[in-house]
């Protein structure tokens, strides 16, 4: 309607039909660009640190530090100086100062400022996983301080975590969960629950026990609230809900986890006891976790680094891939040496070498990320394994296709015009090129895929097939197939060394 009013507007003040539509046009065109703007975000930064810096009364600003979110808190801390810290601790509280630290990336600056009572008391209230976490930053002496000033149940939530290996699903966990016992009623559950959640307040899902501890099921707290007190508590419990042992190893059950969309997983013991749960939280950072070190050992690294670490710990990581990728590096020019006469008799073609190397470690490195992607599954039969196999090496297979045709032309072309040779001889060597790289692209897709499958069955984690091991592997390869077909194709056949 409002589009047929503006043209009518126009129409009445005289103006020619086509100057009409193009000021129309240029009206709804300006609409539909108001309507495309996204607003700008409030500045939550600058507003935190002016209502640290203000003259407002303590209580004023802790009424307004209410309004804003502890990540938000959190990442204004490193912008004040200690003082401001300090002040700002002092006004937040000690409960909302332990909720703003879980959001720190880097906790143990903050907490080497404070003293070490204070800190103790920050770090037994925080839930006992991102406490441990905290702990694990700072130096043994002084963490083994910290948890000393603490009282008995941190303690023993703190030890609980810290006694899992880092691989372990155990050391994920938070201690941070609700309890009932299968015999209760309604009321009373609804009265554990309000009891529990002044200590615990991952209330969305409660956990049902049996008489004698061990886990039987889980209730949504939804269901327990708008359930009649003459139902019986055991109607409303899911005893098929899902749960992880506390030894299970992250990469074992990562995929099991992530196929559950419930806000927390319960952790057991072998006695069917619950220990912990994994919350969508901790969920989302264990994944994190292993997306950086599969992206490390794809880099050909053994782990992550980060911003701030040592030298020589960078360089321990670094340089045993480095020093057996330079060891392949070795094997890959002895062989091109093997080629000498070839490269004597026809110089052109070390042109175009680097090509093919290239090519034959990016397919190789694309089919590599696919395999160890599609291996996360781990239920995978070895017929499923082939036929994955058998798609790669047809990928491979029509990528080489397409490509070695427009290298064929492409550089049968470059051949004959720039370097000068008959067209005879540019196109033969042009086909050489496009067939040595077809073949290459097949082998590095069979080489890609087959080797992580393989470093699978051998109990390794398939992610040490990483980047540059395969590349340096196709690169053998690409050597191979490309002086040998130089071999036969040109020096054998066309006789043209």
């Amino acid at each position: 309607m409002e589009e047929k009013f503006e043209d009518k507007d126009l129409e009445n003040q005289n103006i020619p039909k086509k100057a009409r539509e193009e000021q129309a046009q240029e009206i709804r065109n300006g609409e539909e660009q108001e309507i495309k703007e996204v607003p700008e975000k409030e500045d939550y930064e600058a507003e935190l640190i002016n209502i640290i810096r203000s003259d407002e009364p303590a209580p004023v600003k802790k009424e307004k530090f209410n309004d804003y979110h502890e990540n938000d808190i959190a990442s204004v801390l490193e912008k004040l100086d200690a003082a401001e810290r300090r002040k700002l601790y002092s006004i937040l509280g000690l409960e909302k100062v332990s909720e703003v630290f879980a959001y720190l990336d880097n906790p143990e600056e903050f907490i080497e400022e404070l003293d070490s009572e204070t800190a103790a008391d920050i770090l037994e209230n925080m839930e006992a996983d991102d406490a441990v976490d905290i702990l694990e930053e700072l130096e043994d002496k002084k963490s083994k301080e910290l948890i000393h000033l603490m009282d008995t149940e941190a303690k023993k939530d703190i030890h609980l975590i810290q006694s899992y290996d880092d691989d372990e699903i155990g050391s994920k966990m938070t201690t941070n969960y609700v309890t009932l016992s299968l015999n209760l009623t309604i009321k009373q559950a609804m009265k554990s629950m309000v009891e529990q959640a002044a200590e615990n307040d991952n209330i969305t899902t409660l956990y049902v026990l049996q008489e004698d501890g061990t886990f039987y099921g889980a209730i949504d707290l939804t269901d327990l609230i708008v359930a009649r007190e003459y139902v019986e508590l055991e109607s409303l419990v899911t005893t098929s809900y899902p749960f992880v042992y506390d030894h299970e190893t992250v990469d074992e059950c990562i995929e099991e986890l992530k196929d559950y969309s419930a806000d927390s997983i319960p952790v057991l013991d072998k006695d069917k006891h619950i220990l912990g749960v994994i919350t969508s939280q901790d969920l989302l950072e264990i994944v994190d976790e292993e997306m950086g070190e599969d992206y490390a050992k794809f880099a050909g690294l053994s782990e992550e680094e980060d911003l701030e670490e040592p030298l020589f710990e960078s360089l321990k990581k670094r340089t045993p891939w480095l020093a057996v990728l330079l060891f392949l590096g070795l094997i890959v020019s002895t062989v091109t040496g093997m080629f000498e006469g070839i490269i004597a008799g026809l110089p052109i073609i070390v042109t175009f070498q680097s090509v093919i190397l290239g090519m034959s470690g990016n397919v190789g490195t694309q089919s590599l990320a696919v395999t160890i992607r599609v291996l996360m599954d781990e239920d995978l039969t070895f017929k499923q394994q082939a036929g994955f196999v058998l798609k790669e090496l047809k990928i491979g297979f029509c990528n080489g296709l397409i490509i070695g045709f427009i290298s064929f032309v492409v550089t049968g072309i470059y051949i004959w015009l720039v370097k000068g040779l008959v067209i005879t001889s540019a196109f033969a060597m042009a086909g050489c090129i496009g067939i040595a790289l077809w073949i290459a692209m097949i082998i590095s897709s069979f080489v890609g895929s087959i080797v992580p499958i393989i470093f699978t069955k051998m109990h390794v984690d398939p992610a040490v097939a990483s980047g540059p091991l395969i590349s340096t592997m196709n690169d053998l390869v690409a050597v191979v197939t490309y002086y040998g077909m130089a071999w036969i194709l040109l020096i054998n056949v066309m006789h043209l060394g």
